[in-house]
């Protein structure tokens, strides 16, 4: 027999709050069945797509109750409402009950990714994702430039393929020719619909601003997921077996945002449009582990926005280093010893520093007698050192900020 889908019908009134910022326990999120609710958070960096009004139908809290983190944002009742409430362990049995809610909450969270994706990469890196397919010739030359054949070949190659009259076009021939001895690349024609796929080590799986097709499930193995931004590659995570990824191409028809390459030799399984639909309804647990995972993404990715609004270097660095304990879930406790996997060139990385600018910052921080860098990865030996640092400099930044304010309105 089924279990029974338990979902409560919960009211409030005009002005009230529902959820708060910050509040660490996300154990329920709302749809919407009457009225109207504004959604806020304390540092807005960019105004949600489609605005901050919610209407019936529309849902909130999904982020951080599917991720298990702490709210991102508060929500308030604009007039009386009327909620559905939704348990976290509800979730499977909710969308084994009612798919098109699923299809719309990914396909909203899809949208969102991009959205914030690009709205990071402007404000971290000064630079504007771009969706033209001929980037690709720029993502080859790089990697030949690198040496890196396999991947350079597979850039060119898919250059070719969506853009053959481009001036570059017969560039991109002769570099091919040259490179072909020595580049591996894989499922360049794809002659089948192979539901599983194997990519050699440093294989490209896909390169940013190619059109996609498919989502993929790791079965076995580690992908790195990269982007090229000033003639610089960007890591921006490395996934494991379990991890999906490229569902947003697949979801809206859109270009790549980012290239996938296999770090070691994996094993995928490739899911197309038709058979993810069919996925929705008859594996609810695998769009379960989908929405988690894309709720991670996405409370990362407001964790990093926030943190490009921190004028201290030294305080984005710290800021950054609280975010990676809050993601891989350490207690914050006095005296807490913890190794990040991070070394000084992939933290100023993640904050958009050169080597250059962010040395000095990296030098501060070491000052600090409770941080260290341990065989070239950064370690503390009391994490909540960090979370003190990170909220000084937060308030800093609020005092700031409000000085500012005051001064232009005078």
């Amino acid at each position: 027999m089924a279990s029974p889908l338990q979902l409560s019908i919960v009211n409030f009134n005009k002005n009230s709050y529902i959820i708060v910022e910050g509040k660490q326990k996300a154990d329920y999120f709302y749809i919407l069945r009457s009225g109207k609710v504004r959604i806020s958070k304390e540092v807005e960096v960019v105004e949600e797509e489609g605005g901050n009004t919610l209407a019936p139908g529309d849902f909130f809290g999904v982020i951080s109750t599917m991720s298990s983190h702490s709210h991102i944002e508060t929500a308030l009742a604009l007039t009386d409402v009327s909620l559905i409430s939704v348990a976290r362990e509800q979730y499977g049995l909710l969308i084994e009950r009612n798919s098109p809610v699923a299809l719309k909450i990914i396909q909203s969270f899809s949208r969102k990714m991009r959205f914030l994706d690009e709205a990071l990469t402007r404000l971290t890196f000064k630079n504007t994702a771009s969706g033209d397919p001929s980037h690709l010739f720029k993502v080859a030359e790089y990697y030949a430039r690198q040496s890196q054949y396999n991947q350079a070949y597979y850039a060119y190659y898919r250059f070719l393929q969506f853009c053959p009259t481009d001036p570059n076009a017969d560039k991109a021939k002769e570099r091919m020719a040259k490179i072909h001895p020595y580049a591996k690349a894989v499922y360049l024609d794809k002659v089948n619909d192979d539901f599983t796929r194997t990519y050699p080590k440093n294989t490209m799986i896909f390169s940013e601003n190619e059109p996609g097709t498919e989502l993929y499930i790791i079965q076995r193995g580690i992908v790195k997921i990269t982007k090229i931004v000033e003639d610089n590659e960007v890591l921006l995570a490395m996934l494991k077996t379990g991890d999906i990824f490229g569902e947003m191409a697949l979801l809206e028809n859109k270009p790549r945002s980012a290239s996938a390459v296999a770090n070691e030799d994996c094993s995928l399984m490739a899911v197309n449009k038709a058979n993810f639909e069919r996925m929705v309804q008859s594996q609810p647990q695998l769009i379960t582990r989908l929405t988690t995972l894309l709720a991670e993404r996405l409370w990362d990715i407001y964790k990093r926005l926030a943190n490009t609004l921190i004028q201290d270097p030294l305080g984005r660095l710290y800021d950054a280093l609280l975010l990676q304990l809050e993601k891989n879930r350490v207690p914050i406790v006095p005296a807490g010893k913890y190794t990040f996997q991070l070394g000084a060139k992939e933290l100023l990385n993640t904050v958009g520093l050169s080597n250059d600018k962010g040395a000095p910052f990296i030098r501060k921080l070491l000052e600090n007698k409770k941080m260290a860098l341990t065989d070239n990865k950064i370690a503390t030996n009391d994490v909540e050192e960090i979370l003190k640092q990170s909220e000084y400099f937060r308030k800093m930044e609020k005092i700031e900020r409000a000085r500012r304010k005051a001064s232009s309105q005078q």
